[in-house]
């Protein structure tokens, strides 16, 4: 918690770490900025201080054209609180209000609706109507800022329920008609978006290593599902000033980009499915930079909030890495590791469903093996693209489908085999949930009452599909090889006692360990998914 005279401070210095942590507004202005804005610092007598942009919209402010308070990241509680807010914002994030209204939200929280709508406004100074109301104005002004589509069509995609619910809302919240707003993004930087693309900008805070992230995710990468490829320079990309505006076009392609690497990966969301392109930071760029350069390729506009939503979780572009770095730099173990790499992430992932499928394939296997698997089945039992997009052919198949595979194309041990139909069968079911809506402590009770699920795979979803920042894997072989590089002791145990030193952020250690342990020639090919220790129920294959 932080006091007014704080976020004063913050304000003052123009401190970006404390972007989307909470909004400025300026009483004598109306107008509502992020800590990092530009313009003079006001006097203290007329700030007023909020922890959310719909909470300034609903007190009647409205938002900066300069600095773009709507474009910030996420404050990075609502990616790892796990009480009744953390969770609630991290389903509004991902469209649910939009798509199931508030009360299907609070049936997913278990709450009634008027219980959710009374802790969202004592704590964020909005419900959730308004709080999905600001993501939807952020997502039309993208649109209308980025694109050539139609005014109509971006009403729709971006959420409202009418034409006229839109132009109310645009003019409410940028002082703008949705035309004059289109207005103040030169013609020539924006797109056609043909063929349902559109082009954006991450937003992060703080320093990035990408190159740790697509190291970890090309290693993992499914066949047909994903892949990590020599990137494509954008127009604006090089030399281009970060700006506040951090969701700006990136404009045309113009050729390949020396030593930058680009994620892609095809994406199955609630309307249709995309494939989704995101760009590494390449050498020499600075670290805080501030933006991902992103690319989406919708099949249906409505899918891009959820889209940006969940590509957020799998970079965790949210995270405070300066205070994790604060905590783990000080210990005399890992401090060498976050001066060499500062701003390294604990990658999310874009469907948890997905995510446990592949942990219980990952079981005793290498990850070359589990990988090898994951593909097969993708291309057995997946969704096929209309047209294959470079090495990107198929959608990961659904947890229902893999339920009922035919054992002959489940080349594991029996063992494993009845762990992944019986974890699939449940997740079809509704069972195991692993949505961002859920207690983690019932998510994780409900995981280890399935036959072969065991504390690494929890763990594991725990850290990965939960968003937990504090999970720690002491019987897994990259843990304890990389503490082994380190010199330290391997044993479980030992390793769990020294952890405690990195609390909360034992999440972020583990990919630290994980890298380390990567470092020696072929160990990450080689390096086995959980241990041969300390393993139950089955996860041992």
């Amino acid at each position: 918690m932080i006091d007014d005279d704080t976020r004063y401070r913050a304000v003052d210095s123009r401190d970006a770490r404390f972007d989307g942590v909470f909004f400025t507004a300026v009483r004598t202005t109306g107008i509502y900025c992020r800590p990092s804005c530009p313009a003079v610092t006001p006097k203290r007598v007329n700030c007023a201080f909020f922890p959310t942009a719909a909470a300034a919209q609903g007190a009647g402010y409205r938002a900066c054209r300069r600095c773009r308070p709507d474009s910030v990241p996420g404050s990075p509680e609502w990616n790892h609180r796990a009480d009744l807010v953390g969770r609630a914002m991290r389903l509004i994030g991902d469209g649910v209000v939009d798509r199931e209204g508030v009360a299907g939200l609070a049936d997913r929280l278990g709450y009634s609706s008027r219980q959710l709508q009374r802790q969202l406004t004592a704590e964020l100074g909005a419900g959730p109507l308004a709080l999905a109301r600001a993501q939807r104005a952020q997502t039309a002004r993208l649109l209308l800022q980025t694109t050539e589509l139609p005014v109509t069509e971006i009403a729709f995609a971006a959420g409202f329920a009418s034409v006229r619910q839109f132009n109310e809302t645009v003019r409410e919240v940028y002082d703008r008609t949705p035309s004059g707003l289109r207005a103040e993004v030169a013609g020539g930087r924006r797109k056609p978006a043909r063929g349902g693309t559109i082009s954006l900008r991450l937003a992060y805070r703080g320093a990035l290593d990408s190159e740790h992230l697509l190291d970890f995710l090309a290693l993992r990468a499914v066949p047909g599902v994903e892949e990590v490829v020599p990137g494509v320079q954008t127009g604006a990309d090089a030399g281009a000033k970060a700006g506040p505006g951090a969701d700006a076009p990136s404009g045309p392609a113009a050729g390949a980009r020396n030593g930058v690497r680009t994620y892609r990966r095809t994406l199955a969301l609630p309307y249709g499915h995309a494939v989704a392109e995101v760009d590494g930071l390449g050498p020499g760029t600075d670290p805080r930079r501030g933006w991902l350069d992103c690319r989406l390729r919708l099949t249906d506009l409505r899918d891009l909030t959820t889209a940006v939503h969940r590509l957020r979780a799998l970079f965790d572009l949210d995270a405070d890495p300066d205070a994790v770095d604060a905590r783990l730099g000080a210990d005399p173990v890992l401090g060498p590791l976050v001066q060499a790499r500062p701003g390294l992430r604990s990658p999310g992932h874009v469907d948890p469903h997905e995510l446990a499928v592949r942990a219980v394939l990952g079981q005793q296997v290498s990850v070359a093996a589990a990988r090898t698997l994951a593909g097969r089945l993708a291309g057995r039992y997946g969704v096929p693209l209309a047209e294959p997009d470079g090495g990107l052919r198929v959608l990961f198949p659904s947890a229902a489908a893999l339920a009922e595979a035919e054992p002959g194309d489940l080349a594991m041990p029996q063992s494993r085999r009845r762990a992944l139909t019986g974890l699939c069968s449940a997740l079809a079911g509704g069972t195991v949930r692993l949505d961002g809506g859920v207690d983690r402590e019932q998510a994780a009770a409900a995981l280890l009452d399935l036959p072969g699920i065991g504390p690494w795979t929890v763990g594991y979803l725990r850290m990965r599909a939960l968003a937990d920042p504090d999970v720690f894997l002491p019987t897994d072989a990259g843990v304890r090889h990389g503490l082994i590089r380190l010199g330290q002791s391997g044993d479980p145990g030992a390793a769990t006692a020294a952890a405690q030193a990195w609390a909360p952020w034992r999440s972020y250690a583990v990919h630290r360990l994980w890298s380390t342990a990567s470092a020696a020639p072929g160990d990450a090919e080689r390096r086995t998914s959980s241990s041969v220790s300390n393993s139950t129920k089955g996860e041992q294959a």
